[in-house]
C-alpha cells in the first residue's frame, strides 16, 4: 500500500507542478482536500491527527508521516509532539507537509479503503480530546451580541437599543478563564459545583491564533489566525455569598470552574473556512430544544476588532485562543425547556454547533458532595443566601 503504483506517483507529481514553480518533486502548494485538525487518544496516547473523509476518519499525523518518508522522493520532515507545535510550524512550512500527506492518501485511495492503514482511524474508534493541551491564554469577549446585550427584550426595545449601541460601541469588554481544568473535550461531562445551581450555557467561536503578535491591526487580524473551533462558555450565575468583599460582581466565581470552558472538537485551519463574519451559523440545543442561533452580523465587536484589542493589552502566542462572544438565549431570554428549569440541571445533554467546524456534546452532571474537613472558607451553594 505506501509503494505508489506508477499511475498516482505521476499524479502526485503533476500536482506538485501544477502549484509550485519548483522540480516536479517540489513540495505541494495546495491539498487536494480540506481537513481538520485534533488531538485524539490512540491506544491510550494523545496524538495529533487529521480528520478527513467528512468528518469520519482519523489520521496519525506522525504515523502517517514516517510512512510517506519510506518513499525516497520525499525529505525527512520532523512531526511536533502536540497541537501547539503543529499550529507553530504550520504557517513555517508544516503544512506544505500536511498537504503532501493528504494528497498522498487520496491519490492512494486510503481514505475509501475498507481495510485502513495501520494509521488511519474511524472516528468512533478514538477518544476525542480537547485539541489544545493548554493554551497559555484563554480570552472571552463578553457582552459581545446585540441579542445578548437585551435579553428578553422586545422588537421594538431591541432594535432601539442595537441603534444606541451601534453609534457607542466602545470597545470590546475581555476576560480569561483558565485553561487546564477548564477546558474539556468532546463528550466529557460538564460538572456543576457542588450546591451551584444557577449554571448557564453560551456556545461561541473560539479563534486559535498561528502566529505571535502585539498590536495587531483590525486589517492585519487574520495573518495571526491558525483556525476555528467550537466552544461554549459555561457560566455559573449564582454570584458571592453576601458580606465580606464590596465586590458585588465576581468573574473567577461566574466562569472559573472546572469543565466550564468546553472546546473542539477539532480546529478547523482558516483555508478551509474562510470569512466567519460572513460564514458563521452557531447553535446551542439542550435536550433538544435549540435555545440558541446566531449568525456574525449579530456581532457588536467584529472579530479582526476583537483580535485588534486583545493584542493592544497583551501579546498573541501560537495556540491562545479568544472566543467571541455568544446570543441571545441566555438569562431573561431563555427558551423554556421540557425540565421547567431556566438553568442546567443534572442529565441534561448539550451540543453546541458551528456550521463548517462540527459539535460539541456534554452531559451535565451535579457534583453531589464536598470534604467534610473543610472550614468553611470554600464557596457555598447558592440556597445557602438565596432569600426564602
Amino acid at each position: 500500500m505506501i509503494r505508489k503504483s506508477l499511475f498516482s506517483l505521476f499524479l502526485v507529481a503533476f500536482v506538485a507542478v501544477i502549484t509550485s514553480t519548483g522540480s516536479t518533486f517540489a513540495q505541494s502548494m495546495t491539498s487536494v482536500q480540506p481537513f481538520k485538525v485534533g488531538t485524539f487518544a490512540i491506544d491510550d496516547v494523545p496524538t495529533v491527527g487529521l480528520v478527513v473523509h467528512d468528518d469520519k476518519l482519523i489520521v496519525d499525523l506522525a504515523a502517517a508521516n514516517r510512512a510517506l518518508e519510506l518513499m525516497p522522493e520525499y525529505s525527512k520532515v520532523s512531526m511536533p509532539d502536540d497541537m501547539t507545535g503543529l499550529i507553530s510550524q504550520y504557517e513555517y512550512g508544516l503544512k506544505y507537509r500536511v498537504y503532501e500527506i493528504v494528497n498522498w492518501l487520496v491519490a492512494e485511495g486510503m481514505l475509501n479503503d475498507s481495510d485502513l492503514a495501520k494509521f488511519i482511524h474511524p472516528v468512533g474508534d478514538v477518544d476525542i480530546m480537547a485539541p489544545i493541551q493548554y493554551p497559555s491564554k484563554l480570552m472571552n469577549a463578553a457582552v459581545n451580541f446585540y441579542t445578548h446585550a437585551c435579553e428578553g427584550c422586545t422588537e421594538e426595545a431591541l432594535a432601539a437599543q442595537t441603534k444606541e449601541r451601534q453609534e457607542k460601541r466602545g470597545v470590546p469588554y475581555l476576560f480569561l478563564k483558565p485553561t487546564r481544568g477548564a477546558i474539556i473535550g468532546d463528550g466529557e461531562d460538564i460538572i456543576m459545583p457542588y450546591g451551584r445551581d444557577a449554571i448557564e450555557w453560551e456556545v461561541e467561536m473560539a479563534i486559535v491564533f498561528g502566529r505571535t503578535g502585539k498590536y495587531i491591526s483590525a486589517d492585519r487580524a487574520y495573518d495571526h489566525v491558525f483556525g476555528y473551533m467550537v466552544a461554549m462558555d459555561i457560566s455559573d450565575r449564582g454570584g458571592r455569598p453576601p458580606g465580606g468583599s464590596r465586590f458585588d460582581s465576581d468573574w473567577f466565581v461566574g466562569k472559573g470552574h472546572d469543565t466550564f470552558a468546553p472546546h473542539g472538537p477539532w480546529i478547523v485551519p482558516k483555508e478551509f473556512y474562510g470569512d466567519p463574519m460572513e460564514r458563521l451559523h452557531q447553535t446551542l440545543v439542550i435536550d433538544g430544544v435549540t435555545v440558541q442561533e446566531a449568525k456574525a452580523g449579530d456581532m457588536i465587536h467584529n472579530i479582526p476588532e476583537l483580535i485588534e484589542y486583545a493584542s493592544s493589552l497583551v501579546t498573541l502566542y501560537p495556540g491562545d485562543v479568544l472566543q467571541s462572544g455568544t446570543s441571545g438565549g441566555t438569562g431573561a431570554g431563555r427558551v423554556e425547556r421540557a425540565s421547567g428549569s431556566g438553568y442546567l440541571i443534572d442529565g441534561e445533554t448539550i451540543t453546541a454547533n458551528i456550521e463548517g467546524i462540527g459539535s460539541l456534546t456534554h452531559t451535565v452532571r451535579q457534583e453531589t458532595s464536598v470534604p467534610d474537613d473543610l472550614s468553611g472558607s470554600q464557596l457555598p451553594p447558592v440556597s445557602s443566601y438565596r432569600p426564602n
